[in-house]
């Protein structure tokens, strides 16, 4: 384990210590970024399909730090500095998976979302920690409902961000955002063409009423492939996703305080998704964000944090 300081961009932001380490979980070994006091409660992050720890904006988990918080970011397997999952091919017809995942039936694949959430327990396990509040972003959240639905007594509070139950009949994606997910840069593309893939991708399902400039999509995108850049692991966490069946179980047996935040305007992730996730947790709130997308522009850091901060208070 490492640590390296990073200094605050305001005088009332205090130093961030980030441990950096690597936990050796059944097959995968899972890179993760700890900061904070850590003494302090922990908050573990999880993000979503093809997005490494970096997703997480530094803002974000800043404001979370200074509230008082332990932060815990890290990549999903087959992303960023995890383990890959090199030799597991996905198979089948792609079309006939995706007709079986609207209709909430699983397929067969490498790996489920379930495989992903033990990870997520494996990884608290490694650092010691009895139990976390835990944010999932889009497959984040899926494996968040899992995770507090199979382990309660490991999760303090559940905060679901633009995410799904993937149960039969729930609005699909827009094709024009679902596109990019499905046809990736050829193999033969060169750096600066997948980095244009990559921020293109995002322009395209980020929130256009809070817009995140073409060069930040474009030094976002340039900082992701530089540290980590690996298109067979999204494929297979897409077929994760789509393999992985209804998670309705999991999400009917979850039991801590939980908030869903999902935007108006997602072209992803329906806000029917988030709808089916709050009517499944009992005395959970549902938060729509209107002009919000499938992302956490750095206008609506401050909004997002304290939705999550005020379910965290209910713990």
């Amino acid at each position: 384990m490492t640590g390296t300081p990073e200094t605050g961009r305001s005088e009332t932001e205090v130093e961030v210590e980030v441990r950096t380490g690597t936990a050796s979980v059944g097959a995968v070994d899972i890179a993760y970024e700890d900061m904070g006091d850590i003494e302090n409660p922990p908050i573990l992050l999880v993000m979503g399909l093809g997005c490494q720890l970096l997703t997480w904006s530094m803002p974000f988990c800043r404001k979370l730090i200074n509230a008082g918080y332990r932060v815990i970011r890290f990549d999903n397997r087959d992303i960023g500095l995890s383990g890959k999952l090199d030799g597991q091919r996905v198979t089948g017809n792609i079309l006939l998976r995706l007709v079986r995942h609207e209709l909430g039936q699983s397929s067969s694949v490498p790996y489920t979302v379930v495989d992903m959430a033990e990870d997520t327990v494996g990884l608290l396990d490694h650092l010691g920690i009895e139990s976390a509040h835990i944010v999932g972003a889009s497959m984040g959240g899926m494996i968040t409902q899992v995770v507090a639905g199979s382990h309660p007594e490991r999760i303090r509070s559940v905060s679901i961000l633009f995410s799904s139950t993937n149960e039969a009949f729930l609005p699909p994606p827009d094709v024009r955002a679902l596109a990019p997910l499905l046809k990736p840069p050829p193999k033969n593309a060169t750096r600066e063409q997948i980095i244009e893939h990559q921020a293109t991708t995002f322009q395209t399902i980020g929130s256009k009423q809070f817009p995140t400039t073409r060069d930040e999509r474009v030094a976002d995108a340039t900082e992701a492939y530089d540290r980590g850049y690996y298109p067979a692991g999204i494929v297979r966490q897409l077929a994760a996703i789509t393999g992985t069946g209804s998670l309705a179980k999991y999400t009917k047996r979850i039991t801590a305080p939980t908030v869903v935040i999902h935007g108006t305007a997602d072209p992803l992730v329906r806000p029917a998704g988030g709808k089916a996730i709050a009517r499944h947790v009992v005395g959970s709130e549902l938060v729509l964000v209107d002009g919000m997308a499938h992302d956490i522009p750095n206008a609506l850091v401050d909004r997002v944090v304290d939705t999550i901060l005020t379910n965290v208070a209910k713990a």
